[in-house]
């Protein structure tokens, strides 16, 4: 299940969610954009089968999350390996056999390197591709709930807010109990569920670049981001700034920390503890002069293995989150 809360650069919130349910088919995709000679450019697909012209998108496999589909959609249709950006909307609409398809999706940024990477050919699913401005897209887009999505990416330009960098906040993955362990709080290792989850989230945090990683020293932290450092071939971080134990004694230093990584401009993620999860969102809101209110406290709210991802401006960090999502692992 993901829960999506969005802060746009007016500081409007809004918190849509979506519950896994056999009523629905959940998929997801993204509006892949890039800039050409100064103009931005929007990627469309004209599907053989449908004959129509709609955003890449396609439905969640078993055991995915939404963001990880959203990534392998775009590639398996466009032959472009795209990190996620912003999310842009969710649409609903009403299938042949009377279920919902409920369908979300992010702006993506096609580089350069990834589009002369792509190995797209017409298919028997997709005829062609095309890059349209976004008014071209308007005209062109074969349904209704396609517009919609575009318009919401629309105003992320309007705004400046198009290209973004995440710093997520991740909890650790389920832990021993304290009660059924005799050492130090810090060294309590993952459950077995612990480590399917820590392995499951791989996916989903790969789908937004992410590249460093920072992670409180108490063993159940080191252990839940160890799979990804494995699967992005990268060392991580360990620092008890952002441990439970120093936020317990006071000796924590969570500016420190999430000064460097929004001054970075970098995507990257914090492991830390659900205690502390609180003060690295408030820090982070501080850091780039964001009004707080409760969503931060929603955000911060994570199940053991869950994460939020906060979406802050490449060029002008210090102009407020621009959006907040968070993903719970389906283990």
């Amino acid at each position: 299940m993901t829960v999506r809360q969005t802060q746009n650069a007016h500081g409007k919130t809004q918190s849509p969610s979506s519950k896994w349910t056999d009523k629905a088919v959940y998929a997801a995709g993204a509006v892949v954009w890039r800039v050409v000679d100064g103009k931005l450019r929007i990627l469309l697909i004209h599907r053989t089968k449908y004959r129509d012209v709609t955003l890449p998108k396609g439905k969640v496999d078993p055991g995915e999350m939404l963001a990880e589909t959203a990534v392998r959609e775009v590639h398996e249709e466009t032959g472009i390996r795209v990190s996620l950006g912003v999310p842009v909307g969710v649409s609903r609409y009403h299938l042949a056999s009377q279920k919902q398809k409920v369908v979300h999706y992010w702006a993506a940024e096609a580089t350069d390197d990834a589009i002369r990477e792509s190995t797209f050919v017409p298919n028997r699913e997709i005829a062609a591709l095309e890059w349209v401005s976004v008014k071209k897209a308007s005209a062109k887009l074969s349904y209704p709930v396609d517009l919609e999505i575009l318009d919401f990416f629309s105003h992320l330009v309007d705004d400046g807010a198009l290209r973004t960098f995440p710093v997520i906040v991740l909890r650790h993955a389920k832990a021993m109990p304290r009660s059924e362990w005799d050492g130090t709080d810090a060294a309590r290792p993952l459950t077995e569920r612990g480590s399917r989850q820590a392995k499951s989230i791989v996916g989903p945090l790969r789908a937004f670049g992410v590249r460093k990683i920072v992670t409180s020293d108490a063993v159940r932290c080191v252990e839940t981001v160890t799979p990804l450092a494995r699967e992005l071939d990268r060392k991580f971080v360990t620092t008890e700034k952002i441990s439970q134990d120093a936020w317990e004694d006071g000796t924590d230093d969570l500016r420190h920390v999430v000064g460097r990584r929004v001054r970075a401009g970098k995507p990257a993620i914090l492991c830390s503890h659900g205690p502390v999860l609180p003060g690295l969102l408030s820090e982070i809101a501080l850091a780039t002069g964001t009004i707080q209110g409760s969503y931060l406290s929603s955000a911060a709210d994570l199940d053991p293995g869950a994460f939020s991802v906060v979406h802050l401006s490449s060029t002008n960090p210090g102009s407020g989150i621009i959006a907040i999502e968070t993903h719970i692992p389906k283990v």
